[in-house]
């Protein structure tokens, strides 16, 4: 009897060691069996391996219920699988696999916004981004503000023109919260790097005039002369002139053409008509127009025109003005 019992021992004892063999060589050696390659998972936040033995053969991945959470159970870090969208180029074995969801190593997708853009812009493309969950769509201006810790109540202007990485399904407020972030920390570093004479009174003051040489031009080799010819005149009381200022002001109603009459028509971005800077920033500004706003060129122009290949020609006076206005504008009408 107690051979017998020894016997059904060893045997046992050699079933289990066989069982475990396999279910190592199965864990390290085997590939999974994927609908397509490459393929793409989704791990939803707060999944743990049960819903997601569930959900993975939906998605493409038929993997065993009970090998899934009983490797995570022996691996021990089975409950530290992270949310993301995943891809995988090749079949993995269940320990590849595990790996990746614990490391997190998911892909990412990408929104780029452009230096000039405007707020308004911003907002669309991130609405139709495919890989962001709309968190936002229906908030209002400033309950979006509210919502990231922003204490300005106009948006314009305080996002940083920027690319920006994020794993697919993420919150749309994560993007308006790491953009507004980075304009903060930005525009602190140039502010603190400002020229002394600069006639501003705050960093937001820094944030709109740099967004007036956003516009103006997109020459990186004129932004400082740009900002230098809008320091001098407000040094000096001068209307700023701006039509980018304008133009913004005008909203919806700007045609593609400004006007004399539009000039004329006062709004509180109409610097025709209106002393100092306008009331917000007009556009998002990057750092090379930031920087220049805070560095301006040491000349004493107070005026430019476009030249018709980008740049633009700065002149010290009214006279020298008007003649770079006949030579570069009037004579190609």
């Amino acid at each position: 009897m107690i051979r017998k019992l020894m016997w059904l021992l060893v045997v046992v004892a050699l079933a289990v060691a066989g069982l475990a063999a396999w279910a190592h060589h199965r864990y390290t050696r085997e590939p999974l069996v994927l609908s397509n390659t490459p393929l793409r998972i989704n791990v939803a936040k707060g999944a743990t391996l049960r819903s997601l033995a569930q959900s993975l053969p939906t998605q493409g991945l038929p993997v065993s219920r009970w090998e899934l959470i009983a490797a995570g159970m022996w691996r021990g870090d089975g409950d530290r699988i992270k949310a993301g969208v995943y891809q995988l180029d090749q079949a993995p074995t269940l320990e590849q696999l595990l790996d990746k969801l614990v490391k997190g190593e998911s892909v990412l997708a990408e929104i780029r916004f452009i230096e000039g853009s405007t707020f308004r812009q911003m907002r669309a493309a991130i609405a139709q981004h495919p890989d962001l969950a709309k968190d936002t769509v229906a908030l209002a201006d400033d309950e979006l503000l509210r919502r990231i810790g922003a204490t300005e109540t106009h948006p314009e202007g305080l996002f940083m023109p920027s690319r920006y990485d994020f794993a697919p399904g993420s919150s749309d407020l994560d993007i308006y919260r790491q953009s507004y972030r980075e304009l903060k920390r930005t525009l602190e570093q140039v502010w603190e790097s400002r020229a002394a004479d600069l006639p501003l009174k705050s960093p937001y003051e820094a944030l709109v005039l740099a967004s007036m040489v956003e516009k103006e031009t997109g020459r990186d080799g004129d932004r400082d002369k740009v900002a230098a010819v809008l320091v001098n005149r407000l040094k000096k009381g001068m209307l700023l002139q701006s039509d980018p200022t304008t133009i913004y002001g005008m909203g919806d109603r700007f045609d593609g053409n400004l006007r004399k009459r539009d000039l004329q028509a006062d709004t509180p971005y109409n610097t025709y008509t209106r002393p100092g800077l306008p009331p917000t920033p007009i556009a998002l500004p990057g750092k090379a127009s930031l920087q220049a706003a805070m560095q301006p060129a040491r000349i004493n122009a107070l005026f430019f025109v476009a030249r018709g290949d980008g740049s633009s020609e700065f002149s010290d006076d009214l006279a020298a003005h008007n003649r770079a206005v006949q030579k570069y504008q009037l004579r190609k009408r």
